[in-house]
């Protein structure tokens, strides 16, 4: 009883937002399974054993269901994909087989890799590489925590994929007559720079098209792993002593779908911020894609939208199709259209209100007169 009382869950059982005994059972429900799981298994299965799955559910499944629906109802499925048909995947069933494996390859590339790195850190600091205990995180320290890890991934995400492997020279700082500095650009990226561009492009950006279902693991394993796995595990390894095995995995989750999400190539993502993520995706793999107007492989034409959010493209002036600002402008703007119309809702329903009581009062007052 002691320990149960001393969870940080507890407090959600008392708290007056969760009034319902459902939501309670179901809190209940789910510590006793992850106690379950803690006391069972070791920390490194749980975090391996845990993200697998949540890949699988979040990313496979969903990718393969996709992937489906484009191939069995191209005609539907054009009319809700960026640049309709060129977005569709390939007809051809080795082709499809070659970017499924090489997919399937990548997530179990990363899986290992992951495994190593928590094994091996686990047996040189004697620890778990993240918190693994009963006691489940308080929620203000999840958001905390999954706020700093989601910003560490974006911004490793944005720079990797920019200057890494879209080669984009980093900006010189040169004097100029006056002393004062100058930002300039270099004409030609360095040599690593120009190999992981070739391979990105080669694999990622093969076609100047919208991404659709199996785009999100289907690069080359080492642009993938500079690009997706990192600025997702090094964030958390950052905060490795703070951070809950759980907040890990929702982190991961969270990222998955995301990812999910804005790289199926549909214009029917719900939400104006994800949408509006969903579109810059678009754009970049359209832009970037060989043969086309961005040129990974050396075109002449403008290549943005490094990042998922988009506000470091904004900050940097790399977004193209429209910017991040212009979504959270447009969400403004449907929140305050909603906000007059329930107002307005409000304001006739109390001049409904008051003609029914003007009625009544009057027909009362009738009815008065005419019994005296």
């Amino acid at each position: 009883m002691d320990i149960l009382l001393s969870l940080p869950v507890v407090s959600y059982f008392f708290s007056t937002s969760l009034t319902s005994w459902s939501t309670s059972l179901n809190l209940l429900f789910f510590y006793m399974t992850w106690s379950t799981l803690v006391l069972t298994h070791s920390p490194l299965h749980i975090e391996i054993l845990g993200i697998t799955a949540l890949r699988i559910v979040l990313w496979l499944f969903p990718s393969l269901i996709f992937l489906a629906f484009d191939a069995l109802v191209p005609s539907l499925a054009q009319s809700i994909k960026y640049n309709g048909a060129s977005a569709l995947p390939p007809r051809d069933a080795k082709s499809l087989a070659k970017l499924t494996g090489l997919a399937l390859f990548n997530l179990a590339l990363e899986t290992a890799l992951e495994a190593g790195i928590s094994l091996g850190l686990a047996a040189l600091l004697k620890t778990p590489v993240f918190r693994t205990s009963t006691t489940l995180p308080l929620p203000w320290q999840m958001m905390k925590h999954i706020a700093l890890l989601l910003t560490g991934r974006e911004i490793l995400t944005y720079y990797t994929h920019r200057y890494l492997l879209h080669g984009h020279p980093a900006p010189a700082i040169t004097l100029t007559k006056s002393h004062k500095p100058k930002l300039s650009r270099t004409t030609k990226p360095a040599p690593p720079a120009r190999s992981l561009t070739a391979l990105h492009t080669r694999h990622a950006h093969a076609r100047a098209a919208p991404p659709f279902a199996l785009a999100l693991k289907t690069d080359h394993p080492l642009p993938y792993l500079l690009h997706r796995f990192l600025p997702l595990y090094l964030p958390a390894l950052a905060l490795r002593s703070h951070l809950h095995l759980l907040t890990f995995l929702l982190f991961a989750a969270l990222a998955t779908l995301e990812e999910t999400v804005t790289l199926s190539g549909y214009t029917a993502v719900p939400g104006i911020l994800l949408g509006g993520m969903a579109r810059r995706a678009a754009v970049h793999y359209r832009g970037a894609g060989r043969g086309g107007r961005g040129g990974g492989g050396g075109g002449g034409g403008k290549v943005g939208n490094f990042g998922g959010w988009g506000v470091l493209d904004w900050v940097h002036g790399t977004s193209l199709g429209g910017d991040v600002m212009a979504d959270l402008r447009d969400e403004a703007d449907k929140h305050r259209v909603q906000e007059r119309g329930a107002r307005k809702v409000g304001e006739v329903g109390d001049a409904v209100r008051d003609g029914v009581e003007g009625w009544r009062k009057g027909n009362g007052k009738r009815k008065g007169k005419k019994g005296e």
